[in-house]
């Protein structure tokens, strides 16, 4: 998946020269294509990513499109504020790139793991927020918030889970535009699991071991289509999230919230609790300490299909 915003970037950037790189002193192998093809259109603005995010919203009102990149922990959350007022505020077009969001980066213990992104950008009036879940949605998710003229959040979390679609995703704009859902399993049950980013993948995994379930992948999560969330709840008796973090204010939340006047549907919803990690270790390791690793998860969604 980081290949193909790699490749997604660097076609931006040859096709636009006022598309411009943004990035807090890291990534610097991501982003060995882009400073080969397009040197001067990469901007290394330091250990200040503050200062970064404001540097964006001044090129973006000189009529450049700003890709600004950082680990999830530091955009978007150490940025909020200016985010909020230097970007959003004045709905320029910014495109923020949150890498290892989740609990990717374990080793390094809660200053660089993020539950919390999703709930934080989402409220920002004028911010879409985008969580793709392989390589396709990410190509997509890139088109969409480069054909964007208001700012975008794109959350990337673990890059190497594989495909859960089989080929390149056949989307008009209007689809992802206006938050749609992708449906990537077909169920003969009324059970449907909504997922985001890695999470898509446990959702596959959790069918190939017997639970009967259609699955839909949510790469938009604000917009998020309330006419598709209100038809596939009005088919199934229970639907169930998954997304790698915090149950509290996330994409489990944002469906609670489209469908609280909708007809009666049981809605489970699994993502981290209200906790920061108690160890570092491996993603696998903190998975698991979390509960959202495919044993746990698995135990908790047949309890719930069979209440």
């Amino acid at each position: 998946m980081r290949a193909a915003f790699s490749d997604a970037l660097v076609a931006a950037a040859m096709a636009d020269p006022k598309v411009v790189l943004l990035t807090g002193d890291h990534g610097y192998a991501l982003f060995d294509a882009f400073r080969k093809a397009r040197p001067a259109q990469y901007i290394n603005c330091g250990v200040a990513e503050q200062n970064m995010v404001g540097v964006a919203a001044g090129l973006a009102k000189a009529g450049f499109r700003p890709f600004v990149y950082g680990l999830a922990a530091f955009v978007p959350i150490r940025v909020l504020e200016q985010i909020k007022i230097d970007v959003c505020y004045e709905n320029l077009p910014v495109i923020l790139i949150g890498d290892g969001a989740g609990l990717v980066y374990s080793h390094l213990g809660t200053s660089h793991q993020t539950t919390e992104d999703i709930a934080c950008t989402r409220v920002i009036p004028g911010l879409s927020v985008l969580s793709p879940a392989d390589r396709f949605e990410m190509k997509a998710c890139m088109e969409l918030a480069f054909a964007s003229a208001s700012p975008v959040y794109l959350r990337m979390g673990k890059s190497d889970r594989g495909d859960v679609h089989a080929s390149a995703l056949d989307l008009s704009p209007h689809e992802l535009r206006s938050g749609g859902l992708l449906k990537v399993r077909p169920g003969a049950g009324r059970v449907a699991m909504l997922a985001t980013g890695s999470m898509v993948r446990t959702a596959l995994q959790l069918c190939e071991a017997g639970v009967d379930a259609e699955v839909w992948s949510v790469p938009s999560i604000k917009p998020l289509s309330q006419a598709q969330l209100r038809a596939i709840a009005a088919r199934a008796d229970r639907l169930i999230t998954l997304e790698e973090h915090s149950i509290m204010g996330g994409m489990g939340s944002a469906v609670l919230e489209a469908l609280a006047d909708q007809v009666p549907v049981r809605i489970q919803r699994i993502g981290s609790a209200d906790r920061f990690s108690s160890s570092c270790g491996t993603w696998d390791y903190l998975l698991q300490e979390h509960q959202i690793d495919l044993a746990a998860v698995l135990q908790k969604v047949q309890a719930f299909c069979q209440e």
